[in-house]
């Protein structure tokens, strides 16, 4: 997944990309973006989520933002331009990956394709 100037991404890193994609917004909001977009398939428990957080902080991914007036404990985060791009190569890549799977029948209601 590496392409020179983005750097790879864990499915974590994509995850907490994705959150962000539409808005700044606080970890336990990330957590329960993801827990609610997997159908609680995948929970990102703190420790991954915030060491998650640090290292797409520190490869410029995302950044952190002023505290919302209403709650100042909690930290937001948005993404960089960088972020930005990094989400969109991954997600072309995944939405390739599934076009894959589902013409090798493995998606629900698809079928195998023989040559």
């Amino acid at each position: 997944m590496a392409d020179g100037n983005l750097p790879p991404l864990t499915p974590a890193g994509y995850q907490v990309l994705l959150a962000l994609a539409s808005g700044t917004t606080h970890g336990y909001a990330i957590m329960r973006f993801v827990d609610e977009a997997t159908g609680g398939e995948v929970r990102l428990g703190p420790g991954t989520l915030y060491r998650t957080i640090a290292r797409l902080a520190a490869d410029g991914l995302l950044e952190e933002t002023g505290a919302e007036e209403a709650d100042a404990r909690r930290r937001n985060y948005r993404l960089t331009r960088l972020g930005h791009a990094t989400a969109r190569r991954e997600s072309a890549l995944l939405a390739r990956l599934v076009t894959v799977a589902a013409e090798a029948g493995l998606l629900p209601d698809t079928e195998r394709r023989t040559a």
